[in-house]
């Protein structure tokens, strides 16, 4: 049987394009192709094939008379979200060709990480336009709810009782006053609130778990996304917190496995990597990303991205943080440490946002030292979060009013609490060649 060439039928095609975009009632296909690839045979006695179908498609641009299509969300739940692209094998635009993968190398993202800055950008910027309203930037306000006294001692953190910082430790904030501080982030235009308590994991802190437990069904009932940042979880914290109404939980790797000894000892990548489990098996989604400026080199930014992009699940939130260096600790008395620019952050984001397509890329601690100009180009290469608020649990962090006016200028809007985000108007307009495939996913082979 050789390979071969042919049209799949229209119907087929448009009935699944229905179920993608139902708010259409017509579909057009602006183009059709498929090929069949056939696999070895079992037994060279008995040929027998696997067969895939891939067909490359686009949607058609809305009716001029509708702005349905500027309003269409997707699903908030990145999983449910995910489902809906599970036919998908590729998207293309201008010259630039995107997937959702797991198996990256290390060399294939260093090699898009050394790219020519120019070349860089835009391939990113492309990819971002792919998926994403670029327009849309969710905004995001973290609260500390318990400062200092940890005991772990993380090279970077004023928080630890092993440096000897400005940070004075203080007790696990009372509900109420956390709920009025949600408030307060709410009005200022958050739509999702995170709430971090410094110490290694929750343990055996049971009246703490309560409080926290019930501060996240306060957020929730005022209908503001929930995250939280409380180190170590196990499976059964991770369940009560799901039911409590919790969106997401953050716990940062930091940095790649091979350097992270050279800034925390008393945690190990692993234990990171278990609680990250932990956190999706409760069907929680996971905001995982790293720390710019611990000393590391270009090697271990590649080394921390290619963790995340070949994790089972992409997390659904990426955050970039460029060190604010803090006198008292290690890091922050360290001379001979390169100091993050913004090219830094920009590449970082870059390749990022190339590598997990369909991940919110946060721009997080560092903001306030990066100009709008500067800012402007880590949106640009694929950044669309921010944090907010006067404080980033210890370091400033610009004020809410000085983030409005940015907004403004760049003619950005929020995205709204528990809605997903906005369909891209690149692919509501047509712009976007999705490759599809039927059947299988990938070609099998039988022995």
């Amino acid at each position: 049987m050789s390979m071969s060439t042919f049209r799949l039928p229209a119907l087929a095609i448009t009935t699944a394009f229905a179920r993608r975009f139902p708010s259409s009632s017509t579909t057009r296909i602006a183009s059709v192709t498929a090929v069949r690839f056939l696999s070895t045979a079992p037994h060279p006695s008995t040929p027998s094939h696997v067969v895939i179908d891939r067909y490359t498609t686009s949607p058609p641009p809305p009716p001029p008379t509708t702005a349905a299509s500027n309003t269409a969300r997707l699903p908030n739940n990145v999983r449910d979200r995910n489902a809906l692209f599970d036919d998908e094998e590729a998207r293309h635009m201008g010259g630039v060709t995107a997937t959702v993968r797991h198996d990256w190398t290390k060399q294939e993202i260093a090699d898009i990480y050394s790219l020519p800055f120019h070349d860089l950008m835009y391939r990113a910027s492309t990819v971002h336009r792919m998926y994403w309203d670029p327009s849309e930037v969710q905004q995001c306000t973290l609260l500390s709810i318990k400062t200092g006294g940890c005991t772990e001692d993380c090279s970077y953190c004023s928080q630890s009782t092993r440096h000897k910082t400005f940070v004075k430790p203080t007790p696990t904030m009372k509900v109420q006053e956390v709920l009025e501080a949600a408030r307060r982030a709410k009005e200022a235009g958050s739509t999702r609130f995170c709430m971090g308590a410094a110490w290694r994991e929750l343990g055996n802190k049971k009246n703490a778990f309560n409080h926290i437990l019930e501060m996240v069904r306060g957020v929730n009932g005022m209908g503001l996304e929930v995250c939280c940042t409380l180190g170590m979880l196990n499976a059964d914290q991770a369940r009560q917190l799901k039911e409590a109404g919790l969106s997401s939980y953050n716990h940062n790797l930091d940095t790649s496995p091979e350097h992270y000894p050279n800034v925390i000892s008393t945690r190990t990548y692993e234990d990171r990597l278990q609680t990250i489990a932990n956190v999706r098996d409760a069907g929680i989604q996971v905001c995982c990303g790293g720390i710019l400026g611990l000393g590391e080199k270009e090697a271990d930014r590649v080394g921390l991205l290619h963790v995340l992009a070949t994790l089972p699940e992409h997390p659904e939130s990426v955050p970039i943080n460029a060190l604010v260096a803090v006198d008292g600790t290690p890091l922050g008395d360290a001379d001979e440490i390169d100091r993050v620019d913004a090219f830094d952050m920009i590449r970082m984001i870059a390749t990022a946002r190339i590598v997990m397509p369909r991940t919110m890329v946060r721009l997080s601690a560092g903001r306030l030292s990066f100009s709008h100009a500067e800012q402007y180009l880590m949106f640009q290469a694929g950044a669309n979060s921010i944090f907010n608020g006067d404080k980033l649990l210890t370091t400033d962090n610009p004020e809410f009013d000085e983030d409005q006016a940015m907004f403004n200028k760049f003619g950005f809007k929020g995205k709204p609490a528990h809605k997903g985000p906005l369909v891209a108007p690149a692919e509501s307009a047509g712009q976007v060649h999705i490759t599809r495939v039927e059947g299988p996913h990938k070609e099998e082979q039988y022995a």
